[in-house]
């Protein structure tokens, strides 16, 4: 599902990004990479995430995938000529993700999770393109924080089939990840790491 005007103003803003640089410091200091690894970012957005990603985990290959095309121009406009070395990007769907199986030392989710109508089936996917022992990195938010009274009326979601902390860990288990490292507030969202068994 696409993002509407009001989801694309707070994911291009100066609040994302610092949002983002502490998720990626808490994921490092959690369970940090050797250099040199393969990493598929899902819904990169403008790709300031991507530009988090390299600076702190260095992969030798990064590949940036969004529904949305605009998104991808934007990436690649904002990362450095010099990064884009390392970089492949394609437009895809989280459902059916348009790579291998086992070919990925991590996998990383800024919150695309929730906006995926058949979110079951994406988190399928990354585990079937994650390598043995790959690790998945996500920031996921729960309906209390897009579906109350307010968010509603402005940000778009799908509406059915939403999960909640029990649902999510419910689902990780199905796929065979193990979920190793937590942050979450119960009603709002979670930053997990999660190892694929």
């Amino acid at each position: 599902m696409k993002l509407n005007w009001i989801e694309r103003l707070y994911v291009n803003s100066p609040i994302r990004l610092a949002a983002q640089y502490l998720e990626v410091q808490w994921f490092s200091s959690m369970l940090p990479m050797d250099p040199g690894t393969s990493i598929l970012e899902i819904g990169c957005g403008r790709g300031a995430g991507a530009k988090l990603i390299l600076e702190k985990f260095k992969p030798a290959c990064l590949n940036l995938m969004d529904l949305d095309f605009q998104m991808i121009k934007k990436a690649s406009a904002y990362l450095k000529a010099g990064d884009q070395q390392k970089i492949h990007f394609c437009t895809g769907d989280a459902t059916y993700l348009p790579f291998g199986k086992n070919i990925f030392d991590a996998v990383f989710g800024f919150g695309f999770l929730h906006h995926v109508p058949e979110w079951r089936s994406s988190l399928s996917e990354v585990v079937r393109v994650l390598k043995s022992g790959g690790i998945y990195y996500m920031v996921e938010f729960y309906p209390g924080l897009y579906q109350n009274l307010i968010t509603k009326r402005l940000l778009v979601h799908p509406e059915g089939n939403r999960f909640n902390s029990p649902q999510l860990r419910d689902a990780f288990e199905d796929v065979n990840l193990t979920l190793t490292h937590t942050f979450e507030m119960k009603k709002l969202g979670i930053l997990g790491i999660g190892i694929k068994n």
